[in-house]
């Protein structure tokens, strides 16, 4: 039995056993047995329904605002993930993908999109047949520009409050595995047939939630803080035109 258990017990005994001196009490200075008891047991019929009201009710309320508040915390390490890391990753996966210019209209979001167009966007994404292809674009920059960004990585995997998120750190693991399959090669620029296939099959992985994660943490942009919705607006990696300039 641990200390604080003990001390809990104990607590509670006291409490009890000074109920009991306070119901004696009652009886011995006002005579009345009968409203005495009449009133415990009324007390007693009401714990059953104090119970659901602070063991359900009230719990089921404060467990939903803890909720909300690790999902704000969550979408803060979030953020910082696609400001570091994710916005640029997204741009040199582009490139890699055969059918990319079939779906970048679908994702030329705009200050005026609601919940409804950016749920069509990750369902354009789940329906979008990826087709990578490693010769598209440049390994070497893309192996440099991951392995540049594995302690800010290594430092994400280690916050366990992302284990509450399963599809971000689904992410994060598939993220860290294309930079150590990219990381173990000294020369990718000369990968085999068979090797580079393997290579696009990782950057697809990857990109899949890449940009489903993105989509998502956009619509909370939208929804919670506009004025950083407006830079991600403007600063679109699939927005061939997009700047950083107000217009």
């Amino acid at each position: 039995m641990t200390k604080q258990l003990r001390r809990q017990i104990i607590w509670g005994l006291v409490l009890i056993l000074l109920s009991c001196v306070l119901y004696a009490a009652q009886v011995g200075i006002f005579h009345a047995e009968r409203d005495t008891f009449f009133y415990l047991f009324q007390d007693l019929a009401f714990v059953p329904i104090q119970l659901l009201l602070v063991t359900v009710i009230v719990d089921q309320v404060l467990r939903m605002r803890e909720r909300m508040a690790l999902l704000k915390k969550l979408n803060m390490v979030i953020g910082v993930f696609f400001s570091e890391v994710g916005t640029g990753l997204l741009r040199h996966f582009i490139v890699f993908d055969a059918e990319a210019a079939g779906v970048r209209d679908q994702f030329q979001f705009k200050t005026s999109w609601d919940d409804k167009q950016f749920a069509r966007a990750i369902e354009t994404v789940r329906a979008h047949a990826v087709t990578m292809d490693h010769a598209r674009g440049d390994l070497g920059a893309l192996k440099e520009f991951l392995v540049s960004k594995r302690g800010f990585l290594l430092n994400l995997l280690e916050n366990q409050s992302l284990l509450e998120h399963d599809t971000f750190t689904d992410l994060l693991w598939a993220v860290f595995h294309l930079m150590e399959e990219l990381d173990q090669r000294q020369d990718v620029s000369a990968l085999s047939h068979t090797d580079g296939e393997h290579i696009a099959g990782d950057i697809k992985r990857a990109y899949v939630v890449l940009l489903t994660e993105w989509l998502s943490y956009l619509r909370h942009l939208k929804s919670d803080y506009p004025y950083l919705y407006s830079l991600a607006v403007r600063t679109n990696p699939f927005d061939p035109g997009a700047t950083v300039n107000v217009k």
